[in-house]
């Protein structure tokens, strides 16, 4: 596959597991609420883990575990701050609530990049 590919695909899997596969109540509480985040990170790695090994199948197995530990690992970091900073914006400052949320994704996709291309990729 393509490495554009692998990594169009790669982002699919990071919407479905950080927006689909994020309950009502993970999403409303994760900024206030360490299990709720880390549930919501545990399910988004399970989504990453099983795309993972579907897009990049044949790379070894450990390189693709440290893939997924890394972006799991900055995936808690990036939302414990985010999350905190979007929920004092949210019903307040419209305009900033969803800068902060494109930031926040801004993070995941360049973690996501920069680890597929340092591990994977080159």
């Amino acid at each position: 596959m393509d490495v554009l590919w692998q990594f169009v695909a790669l982002l699919a899997a990071h919407w479905v597991g950080d927006f689909v596969c994020q309950t009502h109540w993970q999403a409303s509480n994760k900024s206030k609420n360490l299990d709720a985040l880390t549930r919501h990170v545990a399910g988004y790695t399970l989504v990453l883990l099983v795309a993972t090994a579907i897009i990049f199948y044949g790379t070894h197995p450990n390189t693709l575990a440290l893939f997924v530990l890394i972006n799991s690992i900055a995936h808690w970091l990036t939302d414990f701050v985010t999350s905190r900073w979007s929920s004092k914006l949210f019903g307040k400052d419209w305009h900033n609530f969803f800068v902060v949320v494109g930031f926040d994704q801004l993070i995941h996709q360049v973690t996501l990049a920069a680890t597929m291309w340092l591990l994977i990729v080159r």
